[in-house]
């Protein structure tokens, strides 16, 4: 199972929140063959202060990063 870590730039409500990570687990049992049991998910909300991002982008509070971390035999 991997490990995986969304990292956002504002607070969302936990409709949201569980959507957001609904959708990520989503696009990971597709790509790693997950059962729908198998999660290991976690958000980050940061102040936009301590959290950057590019410059240039339009809307920056909605910057995302999510990270997965998994290794091979899993």
């Amino acid at each position: 199972m991997p490990s995986v870590l969304v990292e956002v730039r504002r607070s969302y409500e936990p409709e949201q929140v569980s959507a957001l990570l609904s959708a990520v687990h989503s696009a990971l049992s597709g790509a790693f063959r997950l059962p729908p049991q198998d999660r290991n998910l976690r958000l980050l909300a940061y102040d936009p202060d301590r959290f950057l991002c590019p410059p240039t982008l339009v809307q920056p509070d909605r910057f995302t990063q999510i990270t997965v971390d998994a290794f091979p035999g899993r």
